[in-house]
C-alpha cells in the first residue's frame, strides 16, 4: 500500500506506464508487495482461525482465497497495460468509466481511513501493555491517569505521527520500509518458538506428540491434572475432543471445535482480505517495474503472496494452537506483559506501524487533494490558497485525518470489529474492481473468442464472490457493533 496515489484520469488521458522510466527490479517488486501485505492483519489471524472453527477449515478458506488474491494482482497488471493508467483508481476509471472511477476513489478513502484506525488501535494496545510492564502494580490497583490510552495515544499521535505525516513528500520513509517486514517475520518466529518453549503464566496447547501421552495418565498420576483444565466459557462452540493437561502443568485448550454455523467459516474472509491486501499499490508497483511482461508480473505476484501466506499461516496456526478458544483478537495481547521477547515484538511492531501510518495517510490525502483540485482549483483562482499540495490545504487535511482516525480508534476498542469493516471494503479492491476491469479489458483488447469467454466468466465469478464477501462481512461487523 505504499504506491503513490493519484487521480483517476478519464479514458482520454493515457500516460504510458513506461513514461516514468521504470527501473524497479523483480526482487524489489516482490519485497514491496510483501511489505504492503504484511501489517496489522497479522495480529488478527490466530483469532480468525478460532472463529472459522479450527486450523483445517481456516486453512482451506485461506488457500481458496489465495487463488483469487493472486488472480486479482495478475488482472490488475493486465488492466494497467491495456488502459495505460498508472494508479488503481485510474485503471478503474479508464476501463470501467468515470462513475466507477469515482466509486473506486470513495472506497479507496474509506478503506485507507479504516486501515489508519486499525493501525492506531494496534499502537494503543501495545502502549497499554508496555505501560503495564514499565509500571507494574497489583492487579486490583488502578493504573495512573498518565498511562491511560485516552492520553498516551493522542500524545503519541500529536508528537510523532502527525509530524511524520505533514510533509509534502514522504520519500524518507523508504529507509524504514524494511522494518515492517522484519517485525512481521520476528513476530511469526516468536509465536512459533513460544508454542514449543512457552513462557511463565502462558495458557497454551500441548505439543501434538504430547497430546497422546497426556491423554493416558501415567502410573501414580491418576487424575491429578484434571483440575488444571479450565472449563470453557459459557456459550463457547461445541468441542469435538477433550485434551488433557500436559505433564508440564500448562493449562490447555482444545484446538478444534465445530463451527456454530456456515457463517462462522466465512468469518475468516475479512481477516484474509485485510491481511493480504496489497492490491491498492499493485498498479503502481507494476508500472514501476523494468520488466512489465504479464508472465513476469504473474511470477512476482505468486512469489510475494506465497511468502506472505507462509508467514500468516505460521502465525495463525501456532497462535491458535497456543491459546485455543481463548485467543485474543490481537495475538500479542494474549501473551504475558512481562515477557522480554514479547515486549521486543510489541516495540518492533508498534514502531513499524508508526512508520507505515504516514504512508497510508499520504495515499488517502492524495485522493482528497485530487478531489480538491477538480472541485476548487480554477485558472483564475488564488493559486497559493487553492493549490492542493500547498500548506493551506495539505496541513488541515492531515490534521483532520489524524483527528478522525484517532477518535474512531478510541471509540472502537476491539480490533476485530475494525478489521471486519476493512475486510468488507477490501473485497472491492481484491475481487470486485479487478473482475470488472477484466470484463472491460477483454472487450477492448483483441482476444480469441474462447479465451474471452473464459476470462469474462472468471471476471463475473470474481465480482460475485467479492459481492458475497462484502455483504457477509459488512453485515457481521454491523451486528457486532450494534
Amino acid at each position: 500500500m505504499e504506491g503513490p496515489a493519484g487521480g483517476s484520469p478519464g479514458p482520454a488521458e493515457k500516460p504510458g506506464p513506461a513514461a516514468a522510466s521504470p527501473s524497479l527490479s523483480s526482487l524489489g517488486a516482490v519485497f514491496i508487495l510483501l511489505k504492503s501485505a504484511l501489517g496489522a492483519g497479522l495480529l488478527n489471524f490466530p483469532w480468525a482461525f478460532h472463529k472459522a472453527g479450527g486450523v483445517t477449515p481456516a486453512f482451506l478458506v485461506e488457500l481458496v482465497s489465495l487463488v483469487f488474491l493472486i488472480s486479482g494482482l495478475v488482472i490488475l497488471g493486465y488492466a494497467a497495460a491495456v488502459s495505460g493508467q498508472t494508479t488503481y483508481q485510474g485503471v478503474v476509471g479508464g476501463l470501467c468509466g468515470p462513475a466507477l472511477g469515482r466509486l473506486c476513489e470513495a472506497c479507496f478513502i474509506i478503506n485507507l481511513l479504516m486501515i489508519s484506525v486499525a493501525f492506531l488501535r494496534v499502537i494503543g494496545d501495545q502502549l497499554e501493555k508496555l505501560c503495564d510492564f514499565l509500571l507494574p502494580g497489583t492487579p486490583l490497583a488502578p493504573q495512573p491517569w498518565y498511562v491511560d490510552q485516552r492520553l498516551t495515544l493522542p500524545l503519541l499521535s500529536a508528537l510523532v505521527i502527525l509530524p511524520l505525516s505533514v510533509p509534502r513528500e514522504i520519500g524518507f520513509q523508504k529507509y524504514t520500509s524494511i522494518l515492517g517486514t522484519l517485525a512481521a517475520c520476528y513476530l511469526a518466529l516468536v509465536i512459533v518458538v513460544q508454542y514449543y518453549v512457552g513462557s511463565q503464566g502462558l495458557v497454551r496447547e500441548p505439543h501434538p506428540a504430547q497430546r497422546m501421552d497426556s491423554a493416558i495418565p501415567s502410573k501414580g498420576q491418576g487424575q491429578r491434572g484434571t483440575g488444571a483444565l479450565k472449563a470453557p466459557p459459557a456459550g463457547a462452540p461445541r468441542l469435538s475432543a477433550e485434551v488433557s493437561p500436559t505433564a508440564r502443568g500448562w493449562r490447555s485448550w482444545p484446538t478444534t471445535h465445530s463451527p456454530s454455523s456456515w457463517t462462522s467459516v466465512f468469518s475468516v474472509f475479512p481477516t484474509i482480505c485485510f491481511g493480504f491486501q496489497c492490491h491498492e499499490a499493485a498498479v503502481s508497483i507494476y508500472c514501476s517495474m523494468s520488466n512489465q511482461s504479464l508472465p513476469h508480473w504473474a511470477l512476482v505476484s505468486v512469489l510475494s503472496l506465497l511468502a506472505c501466506c507462509l508467514i500468516y499461516s505460521l502465525t495463525g496456526v501456532y497462535g491458535f494452537l497456543t491459546f485455543g478458544i481463548e485467543v485474543s483478537a490481537d495475538i500479542l495481547m494474549s501473551y504475558p506483559g512481562d515477557d522480554v521477547v514479547i515486549i521486543v515484538a510489541r516495540a518492533l511492531f508498534g514502531v513499524s506501524i508508526m512508520t507505515v501510518y504516514p504512508i497510508v495517510l499520504f495515499l488517502g490525502r492524495s485522493v482528497l487533494q485530487d478531489f480538491w483540485r477538480r472541485s476548487w482549483c480554477r485558472p483564475c483562482g488564488p493559486g497559493a490558497l487553492a493549490e492542493p499540495s500547498g500548506p493551506w490545504v495539505r496541513v488541515p487535511l492531515t490534521v483532520l485525518w489524524v483527528a478522525v482516525t484517532l477518535a474512531m480508534a478510541l471509540l472502537l476498542p476491539d480490533l476485530s470489529e475494525i478489521i471486519g469493516i476493512i475486510g468488507g471494503i477490501s473485497s472491492f479492491f481484491i475481487f470486485i474492481f479487478p473482475g470488472l476491469c477484466l470484463i472491460c479489458a477483454v472487450s477492448v483488447q483483441p482476444v480469441a473468442p474462447c479465451v474471452r469467454c473464459c476470462l469474462e466468466v472468471w471476471g463475473v465469478v470474481s465480482v460475485l464472490v467479492g459481492t458475497f464477501i462484502f455483504g457477509q462481512s459488512t453485515v457481521a461487523a454491523a451486528l457486532e457493533l450494534f
